[in-house]
């Protein structure tokens, strides 16, 4: 099973990618995870991808793409994988496309994840990260009060600048601008599957599988 998954921030594409890939026994890429893989294996990309990083700047698309190619001809994809986090853009899409090509391989379904906009201010309004850990928690779901610590480790909770209000607003705008065209793209090769992500985790990752199972 090869699947792209995309949606606004906050929808819940990285909790949904986690759970699928250990039901469906594939690998779980983010964007995150595969440059920080390159650039500590010292590859050709990943020292480029390092020096760009280190310079303050976005990874350019054709970087991602090469970054991207050595993680789907690696092992751990043989038997799938879940792209979560890319592409972004109507342009990185298109390389992609031009890549699965080269290789090979095809996508069987894109996944897009829809939420409310409120649900999202509140969510991620709402959203802690354990400054030792990483785990995630949300104030409401997890019954975590503002300042407390993490349950798991112990250690002091924070609130990410990307996560406060205005800068949610910044990042849905960026979204609509940039990633919603995505949908028409793939609605147009036959492979988008639209999904309602407001009921809970278990009710959505439901859903999803619903949809992947049927067609």
């Amino acid at each position: 099973m090869r699947l792209i998954l995309f949606g606004p921030p906050g929808v819940g594409k990285g909790t949904q990618a986690k759970i699928l890939s250990d039901k469906l026994m594939v690998s779980h890429i983010s964007t995150g995870d595969m440059l920080r893989e390159a650039v500590a294996k010292g590859t050709d990309v990943g020292i480029k991808a390092k020096a760009i990083l280190e310079s303050g700047k976005l990874v350019p698309d054709q970087i991602m793409i090469e970054i991207i190619r050595d993680v789907l001809k690696s092992e751990k994809c043989k038997n799938g994988f879940i792209l979560d986090g890319f592409p972004r853009t109507i342009p990185q899409a298109e390389g992609l496309s031009l890549l699965l090509n080269q290789l090979g391989l095809k996508i069987d379904h894109v996944i897009c994840m829809e939420i409310d906009e409120k649900e999202i201010l509140m969510r991620l309004g709402n959203r802690y990260i354990c400054a030792k850990c990483g785990n995630i928690y949300n104030l409401d779901t997890n019954e975590i009060k503002n300042g407390a610590y993490c349950p798991t480790c112990g250690e002091t909770l924070y609130q990410r600048d990307d996560d406060k209000p205005e800068t949610i607003l910044k990042r849905l705008k960026v979204y609509h601008d940039q990633t919603e065209p995505l949908k028409e793209y793939y609605r147009n090769l036959g492979l988008l599957r639209v999904i309602n992500a407001q009921g809970s985790i278990q009710e959505v990752t439901n859903e999803i599988l619903a949809v992947i199972n049927h067609i």
